[in-house]
């Protein structure tokens, strides 16, 4: 989801909501301690330089039980964040604790919005010969062959 579509959404809900995708809820009292912008430059193992760029959602609960973020709140930090930041049109990143700080992307079911989980991927399989399908872990085949360009 980017910046620009949860600040079309937010002016339509009367609470502001976040799911996991296992369905448990980030308790409602959740506030918001970060907006900002992740730049992410780096090499992938095939040797192609990359960058990333997205808008950083910090969700955090603590043990203040009466406090809720209303969607007017959230507009207005989003709205400082970018004026003070620069922020531009970005996908959108989620931070949330659990056993750690996990990464989510997001999305909306109409009501709430649901912290999708994210996956680590090899960028550059086509140099690095990953097989199409998943290698299974009884095969007797490395991930990455020493003839490959990466690993």
């Amino acid at each position: 989801m980017k910046l620009s579509e949860i600040k079309e959404i937010l002016p339509t809900l009367e609470n502001v909501e976040f799911q996991l995708e296992n369905g448990t809820f980030v308790p409602e009292h959740f506030h918001v301690t970060e907006v900002g912008i992740i730049i992410k430059n780096f090499i992938d193992c095939g040797g192609t330089i990359r960058n990333e760029k997205v808008v950083n959602f910090q969700l955090w609960d603590a043990n203040d039980f009466e406090h809720r973020l209303k969607p007017n709140k959230l507009l207005h930090i989003i709205t400082l964040s970018e004026d003070q930041l620069g922020i531009e049109d970005s996908e959108i990143e989620v931070e949330y604790q659990s056993e750690t700080i996990g990464k989510y992307d997001l999305a909306f079911d109409g009501k709430t919005f649901i912290l999708k989980n994210k996956r680590t991927a090899c960028l550059a399989q086509d140099s690095c010969g990953v097989p199409s399908e998943k290698v299974s872990k009884t095969s007797s085949e490395p991930c990455c062959s020493p003839e490959g360009n990466c690993c």
